[in-house]
């Protein structure tokens, strides 16, 4: 009996890559695969899926059928995955984690969603998240918070929370996020995994529920680099239906992981290495600066003077965006509507009270003071301001460097709800990545170690515009130098 559960443990916990290469030998099957995550899923008391998919299965023996004939579409082919519920899927419900969408069952998919399907990815749900991605704890959810597997105890790091939980829990083999201040590293930073936030336009957002539309951006979340090379093959790239998305070629991200730490030149910004980091933080990122630069990388310190600015026009841009994107939700046409009411109007007040929750009411809030006559000038206006400032200062230091490193997160996971009287602590606790969103650049997150209650620790890698593979080939070094 041991050694079967032992043998079960050891196939969940495989990278993707892994898993497709036993898919390819024939020593297991999808179905195996497939059921295997399903009875984690069932077991698993860290609340991260909302939605299981009751195809699952069938999607898996589909993907064996096409592998014994020959006609394997990839390396993801039969691959168990699952997706943020803010990701639509057809006939499969997509709640944002709210009341007000808690129904709800889109008619089309997300070009993602698509994307994974044509490469035989096997859907196994969706995964719990902060509501309409707005929080970095995923407490903010209709259907509870989001444990972390290290300590369920603690918060698994928002918005993203399930996507990263399920990757670390061994309940999926990868799975997709949405980033829109950092969404998808700081939750894989707090449970131990990979996450990336490509560049804005990378991939396409048609069908993800919007947030902030300048800032959203879907990202993988992996246990490895290779694992995360080969879904940003499967879905980057051009997308007819998001006007956003970028024409520029795609290469082979596979290639990026190849090219080792030598001659790498990497930055380390003073300003995210000071005061608000947690000693145990910085001496983390400090040391795979050092294994980096044991492997022939020029590691210096450098500067981004107007950091300080990027927290506050984040949330006055995402907010005063949230604000307009989610006008839609007036139980007019779609989602939660009120039982009782005497007039449109009052209709509409009360389906809005009644069907977000606190902190979407917070940013709703703040956003319309935002875009209001009077405040438009002083706040909005000033805000995208310094977001030109902002992506000014890294135009400039990516002339010397190729890649950044910095925390991905001030602090290690906190208890859950220990933050909850001060949303403002919360807020600032995304004082490293929001940067990246404000200056639409790619970033990714890969554990560095422990701090002394065993929690992870997570470093972020920034790159310029287009330059997910140079993280990749960060990331890839990195890793090699912690097993060396």
């Amino acid at each position: 009996m041991n050694q079967s559960i032992s043998a079960a443990e050891e196939l969940a916990a495989l990278t993707a890559h892994d898993a497709s290469c036993r898919l390819a030998e024939g020593t297991v099957s999808s179905v195996q695969l497939t059921q295997l995550m399903l009875d984690r899923i069932a077991a698993s008391q860290n609340n991260a899926f909302i939605t299981v998919n009751p195809k699952a299965l069938e999607e898996a023996a589909a993907a064996d059928a096409r592998r014994q004939k020959g006609e394997a579409r990839g390396p993801l082919d039969g691959i168990p995955m699952a997706l943020k519920d803010n990701i639509s899927t057809q006939g499969l419900r997509t709640t944002c984690a709210s009341r007000m969408l808690a129904e709800f069952v889109p008619p089309y998919s997300a070009t993602v969603a698509r994307r994974l399907s044509e490469a035989g990815c096997v859907l196994l749900g969706k995964l719990n998240m902060d509501e309409f991605a707005m929080g970095s704890t995923s407490e903010n959810s209709y259907f509870g918070p989001v444990r972390n597997p290290r300590d369920p105890q603690r918060i698994a790091g928002g918005s993203s929370g399930g996507s990263a939980a399920a990757v670390a829990e061994n309940l999926a083999y990868f799975t997709l996020g949405s980033d829109t201040g950092g969404s998808v590293r700081q939750p894989a930073a707090m449970c131990g995994v990979m996450g990336m936030k490509p560049t804005y336009g990378r991939i396409s957002r048609y069908g993800v529920v919007a947030f902030a539309s300048s800032l959203d951006q879907i990202g993988p979340i992996t246990k490895d680099a290779q694992d995360c090379a080969l879904v940003l093959n499967a879905i980057a790239g051009k997308d007819l239906y998001d006007g956003s998305s970028l024409v520029n070629p795609l290469p082979d991200y596979l290639d990026a992981l190849k090219d080792g730490a030598a001659g790498l030149r990497i930055g380390i910004p003073k300003e995210y290495m000071g005061e608000g980091i947690s000693e145990e933080v910085r001496m983390a990122v400090e040391r795979m600066a050092g294994l980096l630069e044991a492997q022939g990388a020029i590691v210096e310190t450098c500067s981004l003077p107007r950091t300080e600015y990027a927290l506050s026009a984040y949330y006055v841009i995402s907010s005063a965006e949230a604000c307009s994107n989610l006008g839609r939700y007036d139980g007019v046409k779609y989602g939660y509507r009120t039982q009782a009411y005497a007039n449109l109007a009052e209709m509409i007040e009360k389906t809005r009270s009644e069907g977000f929750g606190d902190e979407v009411k917070r940013r709703i809030l703040l956003g319309t003071y935002t875009l209001s006559a009077g405040y438009f000038d002083a706040y909005y206006k000033r805000a995208q301001q310094a977001r030109t400032l902002i992506m000014e200062d890294f135009r400039k230091v990516f002339h010397q460097y190729d890649v950044l490193l910095t925390p991905t997160s001030p602090v290690t996971a906190w208890t859950l709800g220990q933050k909850h009287a001060n949303p403002l602590e919360i807020y600032a606790m995304d004082v490293c990545t929001v940067s990246v969103n404000v200056a639409g650049l790619p970033a990714l997150s890969l554990p560095c170690g422990t701090d002394s209650q065993g929690l992870p620790i997570g470093a972020q890698f920034i790159a310029n515009t287009l330059g997910e593979a140079v993280l990749l080939r960060a990331a890839a070094a990195a890793e090699k130098g912690g097993r060396a």
